[in-house]
């Protein structure tokens, strides 16, 4: 289903004049629609991209800004920043889940509001300004839209991921074995579904589906964390 909105109102809402529009058209277009279509260009290849340019542009931010701060520090909270729960907060400023355009299938199992969808599209979007406008352009983008998420990260206001606090949690009595094993996956390929275990020391802790092999990870991480705390879904 095409995106209800102008790609001219995404580009007030971003701050950015796209000089080849079939960058952002690409950055926005999800498989799902991409597979109804016959030669339409989807997000994936500029999602690969975008995760290079993000990350190199917070390391040089964290690198330069906090001298202090160990490698291992700098490692953690780097992942703090870019990871997908954050993408996901950074999308919800421009309510991207509305510009997408993806299949009517996608849309009516919450495509639109779905994180992994989301984030994915983020960092295509961070592609297709650094195609367009260069990494000058792309870094300013990054640290303006992200500075939030800096700042909370580095005051450690952020909570961390799953499968970051899933290891640290455990491996606060000592070296533990933690591996995740996808079970299955079900569904069309714009619409897969992945189910997930974590096993610690061979013992499952945690199940987790997701659309995604990364969501699903963090959705059992999420589970075992909760077992781990006492806690009920």
């Amino acid at each position: 289903m095409e995106n209800k909105y102008n790609i001219s109102e995404l580009e007030n809402k971003l701050g950015i004049e796209f000089k080849n529009m079939d960058l952002i058209s690409t950055a926005i277009t999800h498989s799902s629609y991409a597979n109804e279509k016959k030669n339409i260009k989807y997000n994936e290849r500029l999602e690969f991209l975008g995760d290079s340019v993000l990350q190199l542009v917070i390391t040089e931010y964290l690198f330069k800004n906090y001298k202090n701060k160990s490698e291992g520090e700098l490692s953690k909270k780097r992942a703090l920043i870019v990871c997908e729960s954050s993408l996901f907060e950074v999308s919800k400023k421009w309510d991207l889940g509305q510009y997408i355009n993806m299949s009517k299938g996608e849309e009516l199992t919450g495509g639109r509001y779905r994180m992994s969808i989301l984030s994915d599209c983020v960092e295509a979007i961070i592609a297709a300004i650094y195609l367009d406008r260069g990494f000058k352009c792309a870094k300013t983008f990054i640290l303006h839209n992200f500075e939030d998420i800096i700042f909370k990260a580095m005051r450690n206001e952020i909570v961390m991921d799953y499968k970051t606090k899933l290891q640290e949690k455990l491996q606060i009595h000592g070296e533990v074995n933690i591996t995740y094993d996808l079970l299955k996956y079900e569904g069309p390929p714009h619409r897969r579904k992945f189910y997930t275990e974590v096993n610690i020391n061979d013992e499952v802790l945690g199940e987790g589906m997701g659309y995604s092999k990364k969501e699903a990870e963090q959705n059992a991480a999420k589970e075992a964390v909760r077992k781990l705390e006492g806690k009920n879904e």
